[in-house]
This record gives structure tokens, sequence and C-alpha cells, in this order.
């Protein structure tokens, strides 16, 4: 056990407050020298370990983190939009890693334990925290945390960083204008969620967003803006609220957009079906490696919701009209690099039907579908 932990446990056995008189009476009860600064200073770890992200904060304060993950006591990496670098900052030992996690799960409402070994939860910083404990992998507890961003980007600071074509910009800006639905697809860390507050903040400010997240990550900026977040069941398995119910909720609650901000379950069905009811605008993000693979992923995701495949396609035909698709180029460079329209083939089925292709070097380059995303525009 740590000084920390000895002199946490003697402040609690006693009852005393963590102020600097007492923290310095219980660093002399432990044997640790007293000073002005060891004082300050271990009122600080213990600040840290009660409310913030630990011996975590120092990396998760860099300039552009985007990522934290553990992947052990002594392993512990972070990201600054180039890539995974090793960080020499390192847990006592397991036992203190397991501390940390079951604590910050804690501070998130979430239990971690051994009859529930994993968590994924939202943090009060707004950063999204997994972890999954020692025994369950080979290298011991693991964490996985993602720092949300700092401010909002523009379109043209995507055009800026080199992000997206100018050509893409106006595109992507008519289709909001236009209040045409549509999903951003992409792998994990892309850029997905991202893109998708930008394009938000493109709505006229008058309209009334209703925005549906799994863990809330969403800051679009408009000032109309309601977000509801699904919550786990509690540990005795109680007091859930799906995904798929908030969006029905949301529907009753007058948007003027509707946006699921991760398409990942049962709610694409409700979503699809608010579409098809005179929702205009609706959008979202979901997981897919391509525009070309998304129908077939919303297949798979509708089918958790007793939806056909037929069905499903009837309802994709009439509901979303355009994907836009977000790649990651390397370390730290996303790119929008498709957009795709819906078509129908003669089985009835839908399939993504490439519009416009953006290359960083050799601009836009129109595609068979074309003609129908410019009658989308017009």
């Amino acid at each position: 056990m740590s000084d920390i932990d000895d002199i946490r446990d003697h402040l609690s056995k006693h009852g005393l407050p963590t102020g600097p008189a007492e923290v310095g009476a219980a660093m002399r009860a432990v044997g640790m020298l007293v000073t002005d600064a060891t004082v300050l200073s271990t009122l600080e770890a213990l600040r840290r370990d009660s409310e913030g992200v630990g011996i975590l904060e120092p990396l998760l304060a860099l300039p552009g983190v985007t990522d934290v993950v553990v992947n052990g006591p002594g392993a512990i990496y972070y990201d600054c939009g180039e890539g995974l670098r090793r960080s020499d900052v390192r847990f006592a030992d397991e036992a203190d890693l397991r501390r940390f996690a079951t604590r910050l799960a804690a501070t998130a409402g979430r239990r971690l334990d051994d009859s529930s070994p994993f968590v994924d939860a939202r943090l009060k910083s707004g950063g999204r925290f997994h972890a999954i404990l020692g025994g369950r992998t080979d290298c011991g507890t693991c964490l996985s945390l993602r720092v949300p961003q700092a401010r909002r980007l523009g379109l043209d600071e995507w055009v800026g960083g080199g992000s997206m074509s100018r050509q893409c910009a106006a595109i992507v800006s008519a289709l909001v204008d236009s209040r045409q639905s549509f999903l951003v697809s992409g792998g994990t860390g892309s850029g997905k969620t991202t893109l998708l507050a930008t394009l938000l903040g493109l709505a006229d400010p008058s309209e009334r967003l209703l925005i549906v997240e799994d863990s809330r990550e969403l800051d679009p900026g408009n000032p109309h803006t309601l977000r509801l977040e699904a919550r786990p069941p509690n540990a005795e398995g109680r007091g859930s609220v799906p995904m798929s119910d908030l969006v029905k909720q949301a529907l009753r609650m007058r948007p003027d957009r509707l946006v699921v901000g991760e398409v990942r379950g049962a709610e694409i069905t409700d979503l699809l079906m608010a579409l098809n009811t005179g929702h205009e605008g609706g959008c979202g993000t979901v997981h897919a490696n391509s525009a070309a693979d998304v129908p077939a992923r919303l297949e798979a995701l509708a089918a958790l919701g007793g939806m056909g495949r037929l069905a499903l396609h009837a309802q994709l035909a009439s509901a979303l009209k355009v994907f836009i698709h977000i790649r990651r180029l390397g370390p730290g460079v996303r790119w929008v690099a498709e957009l795709n329209v819906l078509d129908i083939d003669p089985a009835g089925l839908c399939r993504a039907v490439p519009a416009a292709r953006f290359d960083p070097s050799a601009g836009m380059v129109r595609e068979t579908g074309f003609a129908l995303l410019e009658g989308l525009l017009r």
C-alpha cells in the first residue's frame, strides 16, 4: 500500500477532513517527512485521487491529447494526434491500478469488481472511460480514456487543417441547409463524432436539436439543443434506459432535427421510422469500413431490433439520403473521403452509390451518383 493510501486510511479511521493540518498530522502518524512542500504535494495527490484522474491527470492535460490507454500498471500510452506514445508514468503495481480503476468507475456511478469486470462510462469531465479488470487480459487491468474536444471545429478549420476539400465543404454545407438526412460513416477514431458536431453547428440557430447518445459526446453549440443519454443497468440489473427508448421519447419532444450520436443497436429501427414520419434533417454516425458497407451494417443492427432485411431496406430507401465517409490516412490525419447517395436495385434493396470522391492531391472526382446528389441539393 502506498503512503497516500496510508494517509487516506488514517484520515478515514479518525473521521478527519482533508485539510493541511489534518494531512500534516496524518503524515507524521505514518512516518513521513513533514514540510510545507510535502504537505502541499500530498494534498494535491489526495485531491487527484479523490476527484480527478490521479497520476493520469498530467497526460490528459497535454495539448491536443485525444486518448490515454493503460495496458497494465507499467505500460501507459497517450495520443496527441500523432499516434500512441509511451509515457514515463506508471502505477505502483496491479493492486494500485485496480484500486484506481474501481474508484474512477465509482465516480461515474458504475460498479467495477469481479462480478462486473468491465465498465464503459462517461466521467464528470465529459470524457469516455472504459476499463476491464486484470484476469480477463494478459497484462493486468486495462483502461481507455477518450478526451473530449476542447473546442468546436468549423468547416474552415477542417479545410485549413487538411481534413476536407473546399468542394466537399460546400456540398456538406448545402446538405445541412437542404435538411437532407445523412449518416457519417467511418472506423473507430476516424473523427465521425467531431465531423457530425461541425455539421450540426451549421444548422439554423432557431432549430431545436434532440441528440440521443449512449455516452454524451456531441456538443454542437446550437442554442436550442437537448441531449438525452442512455443508462446501463445498475448492479442489480435494473434501471437501464436504452437508446431505442430515448429515440421514441425524443420524437415526443418536438424536434426539428433528431440526431443519434452513434447508431450501434436496435435504435436504428426507431430512427428510420422517425425519419419516415416527417422528421427531416435527421442524422447520426455509424461504424463502417466504407460507405458501401453501410447498408449491410444497418441490416445487422436492425436485426437486433427485430426488423427483417426487406423491411429495413424499405424504411431505409426513403429515410436516409446521403452517407459521408471519413477515413484515417495516418497518425493524426483524418480525411473526408467520399459522399454516397442511396439508390434502390431491381430487388428492392438499397445500395450506396458513389457520388463524389475527394483526393487530397487530385481534388473532387464526380462519380455515377453525382446527378442524384445534385438533385437532393436543389
